[in-house]
């Protein structure tokens, strides 16, 4: 069968490559083509568009790019018409893949589309349970199954909206207890290849790394993000001795993006192995997404710092307008915080500094987050998400074409 995936960034590349291979397990006459990234690419099929030229962030961004945007979309739906998947597979980026839903569900409904019985798979989903929620009415309209990766969406979706949803486990806890299994350099060993590689690859605006214990920075996948959190992580640790302060580099960021950041301060930095650098970590300033599960996966402890324009707009909009309590992923499933959450007014220098701190070794609040952490690999499970996710969409779609018709769950 074919399968048409979109994603939108660095994260929804690795999780996609991993359904892709599983999709492989299950059909093995699958065919790929794809918005997406580099991982995907390694997997096989015709990537159309890499994510990177996709992600903008922030209302100006955004509204900067619009003409580039809408060319994207009209890019993507056209290809879509033109190779007639079996299946449109969304992967999070809800503002780009609900719009293509919505002209998937349209083409189908009236006998537009070379292949009728096309059908869109959302595999995780829009996080409509912290804001826009009003997006329900499109997700139940337009796509034909959900697969959730967050325990605490099954009951917002299916007893608040009554919308069926399959949760088939969390991606980034496999991926972490893959990796987990595989990897076994100590200390020494990382250090030494990863100024290997700095050198090989013309890093030289920040030093080598030494043996000293490790504060991860893990600052973003995005330039607004990076822009807007770095520079106060970076100042936060500057008095901190006897530690080295590593910077996580994103993939879809080029090293000359980071070198203003770096230059004449102690930090160093480590490209495309995040997962490596947590394992050696003592704690980590993280900003909110899935770094933060990742960070948690690994038993690090850790300070969310998210710094927002309008600070004191945003705390309003956060107590009265956001539905959710916390921002950071290892706070919503817990249902309580874990980690300390500096967003908007509670952004500063000097409160990143002072959370920090208590996380170092021997400081009673290191060993409560590292305990409360257990709790959150309680709650999701063993299962391999991959693996459940395309066992059931190559299932669904072996039934529907045994029976020719089409059957949306959310109607």
């Amino acid at each position: 069968m074919k399968y048409y995936l979109i994603v939108g960034e660095a994260s929804g590349d690795l999780h996609a490559s991993h359904l892709m291979k599983s999709l492989k397990k299950y059909d093995n006459e699958a065919e790929f083509r794809f918005f997406g990234g580099d991982l995907m690419t390694a997997v096989g099929g015709t990537r159309v568009k890499h994510y990177r030229e996709l992600a903008y962030m922030g209302f100006i961004p955004v509204l900067l790019h619009l003409p580039t945007i809408f060319k994207n979309m009209s890019l993507c739906k056209r290809d879509i018409q033109e190779w007639h998947p079996d299946a449109v597979i969304l992967v999070d980026y809800p503002g780009f893949n609900l719009n293509i839903a919505k002209s998937v569900h349209r083409w189908r409904s009236k006998s537009q589309h070379p292949s009728p019985n096309t059908q869109v798979y959302y595999y995780i989903s829009p996080k409509i349970w912290a804001w826009k929620e009003w997006r329900i009415k499109a997700i139940k309209r337009d796509v034909d199954q959900l697969f959730s990766i967050l325990p605490f969406e099954v009951p917002f979706f299916e007893e608040k909206h009554h919308y069926p949803i399959h949760y088939v486990g969390n991606p980034t806890a496999d991926e972490v207890r893959q990796f987990q299994r595989n990897y076994c350099e100590n200390i020494q060993q990382f250090t030494t290849r990863i100024n290997q590689l700095n050198a090989e690859q013309g890093i030289t605006f920040c030093q080598p790394l030494d043996q000293r214990p490790i504060i991860a920075l893990l600052a973003g996948s995005r330039k607004q993000e990076i822009k807007d959190n770095l520079p106060a992580m970076i100042q936060a640790t500057r008095t901190l001795i006897g530690y080295q302060i590593v910077l996580a580099g994103a993939p879809s960021i080029e090293d000359e993006y980071y070198e203003p950041f770096l230059r004449d301060s102690r930090v160093r930095l480590v490209r495309n192995e995040t997962y490596a650098l947590l394992s050696h970590a003592t704690a980590a300033l993280v900003t909110s997404g899935t770094a933060t599960l990742e960070t948690a996966l690994f038993r690090v402890p850790q300070v969310v710092c998210y710094e927002t324009p309008l600070p004191r707009l945003i705390r309003f909009a956060f107590n009265h307008i956001i539905h959710v309590r916390f921002i950071s992923l290892v706070n919503l499933i817990a249902d309580r915080e874990i980690v300390p959450e500096l967003l908007a007014d509670r952004f500063s220098v000097e409160n990143i500094r002072r959370e920090l701190n208590q996380l170092l070794p021997g400081q009673p609040a290191r060993a409560k987050m590292l305990s409360a952490y257990n709790e959150v690999h309680q709650k999701l499970g063993e299962a391999v998400a991959p693996d459940n996710a395309a066992a059931l969409m190559v299932d669904l779609l072996g039934k529907r074409g045994k029976s020719g018709q089409h059957e949306n769950i959310g109607q």
